[in-house]
């Protein structure tokens, strides 16, 4: 817990109670159901929680605004971005049903109001959302085919409604057909080796219907 207070020192109790419950439950649920790697799991706060906040140090999310997370897994990074920003609805979707299972269960034990999950598709969702937020699911030219009808017309953030995307290593290949695509690096904020390589993919979706 003290790793995401050094970075994020303004949570509220409630939030920081909510943090502290995920290191135990997800250790539980992961004897049942493998949702994160056995050598990650250990390194929960800082692989998948703090890694899942990144996308918060490149965009807070507005009260009243809807964020959708493609293949959440076991809910990252949904469920981390979802305690920091309450006021934000988050729609967690993955393939995967067992999956979702940990992802309701979490939410639900924590007390998250804030949070749908869904087994299914993101081709077949019909909302439309303010961003799209994932962790290096696909390649971005596939992803953007599954989402790219689903984000709102008129943004209200400081960046314009779209794609928020973990991944690292070297992108230049797969991203050079976007000419609007920005890369915020990670290690400009957090300071651990974890994320030496490590990056927000933001690419600016336009309203298509």
């Amino acid at each position: 817990m003290d790793i995401i207070l050094k970075y994020f020192p303004n949570l509220t109790p409630k939030q920081q109670e909510q943090f502290a419950q995920l290191e135990t439950l997800y250790k539980d649920w992961n004897a049942k159901i493998n949702v994160i790697s056995r050598k990650d799991i250990d390194e929960l706060y800082v692989r998948h929680v703090l890694h899942a906040l990144g996308i918060a140090k490149v965009q807070a999310f507005k009260s009243g605004s809807h964020v959708m997370d493609v293949g959440t897994g076991g809910g990252f990074p949904g469920i981390p971005l979802a305690i920091l920003f309450p006021e934000t609805e988050f729609y967690l979707i993955d393939a995967i049903g067992k999956k979702i299972k940990v992802v309701q269960a979490v939410a639900e034990t924590i007390g998250l109001k804030n949070v749908t999950a869904v087994h299914g598709r993101a081709e077949k969702v019909k909302q439309e959302f303010d961003f799209i937020v994932s962790r290096a699911v696909t390649n971005m030219p596939d992803f953007v085919k599954w989402v790219r009808n689903k984000v709102k017309k008129d943004s209200v953030h400081e960046l314009k409604n779209g794609i928020l995307y973990l991944k690292g290593g070297d992108l230049s290949d797969e991203l050079a057909i976007y000419q609007s695509v920005q890369l915020f690096d990670l290690p400009d904020y957090f300071e651990e080796d974890f994320f030496e390589t490590k990056k927000v993919v933001y690419l600016p979706m336009k309203y298509k219907k």
